[in-house]
């Protein structure tokens, strides 16, 4: 009964392809051989319209997908000398905002399981401070998994920094999860100068730009306030007194943090002779005001004469790139409701250029996602490029032709059609992986047109002219045609449905390969008979 049922499917199968073939696509093919130009240009405007897709911002472009992940972040920067206790505060009031958030999100999940599962702490940590020390933390949590919880990653940050809300004496606290792949991070703008004031004012204005857009959240610059200080400028009348810099500062340094005078030995053992202020002079800065500086005749001279005295606080850490001093502005964005490239497109077109007019001698530079996937798409295309050269050589060989080659090529560019269309219709952005999959896509195309135009040149039978042979290849091939690209599709579908974190990455690579290949599969039919055609029209091909 088995055998029954697969050979009346396989005979149900041959009568419709035979149908197809002889009812639908062959005179579908005469057709478009006979407006060949017709079918040409319909098939270039389709292709325009495909470009304008992402050009215009129907499609959004982003360095790399949107994963999902199981981990969740909060890091905190406090300013430099704070206590460790009012750091272990300050995460203590971190995990009881993230347990109200569990409570918010239990009922949610399926069988009412606990959103958040495990939470640590890591004190003296902060990737995305730069620096180390009791005034740094980073509270970790563990999530239900991605594929069972009911809850979006950027609902549960936004959820838990409503929670905490903004308390006033920290730096920053950045909720996010930790990076998944090469992307970068969303926004990063690196600023460059001489003048740490200047940069500064810069970073706050962009800051307050970046501020403006809705999804853009966690913003903060690598240029922060640093301990507390005593800072001295020398007055006129130092100099005349024999006083400079380098003196004042030794003569300080050397009363409150003490100078080596001599070294006394006693057996085997040696001992230094420091000496220092009294604890009494030297226990707050007001002793400053009454410090005295001693010149080479010996004569002591109060420091304010010498100096004025400013309380002010410095940097934390002052970067350089090239000898030039840099502030990175950083943010995330939510990829539901903000696309970060479009962010930064409009940032470089009305905002940066007003920015250097008002801070001279200001630079800046794309950095994170950007700058990466810049450096990604231009290795890509070069690959590209290389492939497309090594198929038309292949073909050029294969066809002794430089102009045969190009019908057989003609359907890679138009495949891209099938790429925006899958996008568009799964509602995925367009990334990196895309542009993998379609320069993936370029090397399996091609099979079609070669089974085309090879039945076209060397298998036309009687048929003395490109115009009638060309439907007839079509006929006679359609089959195998169909086959072949409907057994590679039916192989990725699977990838497709798939929902575990470990495939999100290779959807949209497989939706390129998949959509481009059904269009090519359509158009290959009709474009390369057509094309075919032109080129006979003109001289440049022929049948064998």
């Amino acid at each position: 009964e088995g055998d029954k049922t697969i050979g009346r499917f396989q005979h149900w199968t041959d009568e419709f392809m035979a149908w197809m073939s002889g009812r639908v696509v062959g005179p579908l093919a005469e057709r478009a051989v006979e407006w060949r130009y017709l079918t040409l240009g319909l098939a270039i405007g389709a292709m325009l319209l495909a470009v304008a897709a992402p050009a215009g911002g129907l499609l959004k472009f982003a360095a790399f997908p949107d994963l999902e992940g199981d981990v969740i972040e909060a890091r905190v920067l406090l300013p430099e000398g704070t206590p460790l206790k009012r750091t272990e505060k300050l995460v203590a009031d971190l995990e009881a905002a993230l347990r109200r958030v569990d409570a918010k999100f239990a009922p949610k999940q399926p069988g009412g399981q606990h959103l958040i599962r495990n939470v640590t702490y890591k004190f003296n940590a902060n990737e995305d401070a730069y620096e180390t020390g009791q005034h740094v933390a980073t509270v970790v949590a563990d999530l239900l998994g991605a594929d069972i919880r009911n809850a979006h990653v950027d609902d549960g940050l936004a959820a838990w920094r409503a929670e905490v809300g903004e308390p006033s004496d920290v730096v920053f606290i950045k909720y996010t999860e930790p990076t998944i792949g090469p992307g970068g991070k969303d926004i990063e703008i690196r600023l460059e100068g001489k003048d740490l004031g200047v940069l500064k004012r810069a970073a706050g204005e962009l800051t307050l730009w970046l501020e403006r857009y809705v999804g853009v959240h966690d913003i903060i610059d690598d240029l922060r306030p640093g301990k507390p200080e005593v800072r001295l400028k020398l007055k006129d009348g130092a100099a005349p007194l024999g006083f400079d810099g380098r003196a004042v500062a030794d003569q300080l340094r050397a009363a409150f943090y003490g100078n080596t005078v001599s070294e006394v030995q006693r057996g085997r053992e040696s001992y230094e002779i420091d000496v220092r202020l009294d604890p009494t002079d030297r226990d707050g800065l007001e002793d400053l005001d009454y410090f005295v500086l001693s010149t080479a005749e010996g004569k002591l001279v109060p420091l304010s004469v010498v100096a004025d005295i400013q309380a002010d606080r410095g940097f934390s850490r002052i970067n350089r790139v090239d000898g030039r001093r840099t502030v990175t502005v950083q943010a995330d964005v939510d990829a539901r409701i903000a696309n970060a490239k479009e962010i930064l497109a409009e940032t470089r077109a009305k905002f940066l250029p007003g920015l250097l007019e008002r801070n001279p001698g200001v630079g800046y530079s794309f950095q994170g996602s950007d700058k990466e996937a810049g450096k990604t798409q231009r290795s890509m295309m070069t690959g590209f490029a290389l492939g497309l050269v090594g198929i038309f050589l292949l073909l050029s060989f294969q066809f002794r032709s430089y102009f045969e080659p190009v019908i057989v090529m003609v359907i890679i560019p138009f495949s891209f059609m099938g790429a925006i269309a899958g996008h568009l219709l799964l509602g995925l952005d367009f990334t990196m992986p895309s542009i993998l999959g379609f320069v993936a896509l370029a090397g399996v195309v091609v099979n079609d047109s070669i089974l085309l135009v090879e039945f076209i040149k060397y298998r036309h039978g009687n048929v003395k002219s490109v115009e009638l042979a060309g439907p007839l290849a079509v006929k006679a091939r359609f089959r195998a045609i169909m086959l072949t690209s409907l057994t590679t599709i039916a192989g990725l579908m699977p990838i497709l449905s798939e929902t575990s974190l470990q495939a999100q990455v290779l959807i949209p690579l497989v939706t390129s390969l998949a959509f481009g290949l059904t269009a090519s599969t359509m158009l290959v039919l009709f474009l390369v008979p057509a094309t075919y055609a032109i080129l006979d029209d003109f001289g440049l091909a022929k049948l064998d």
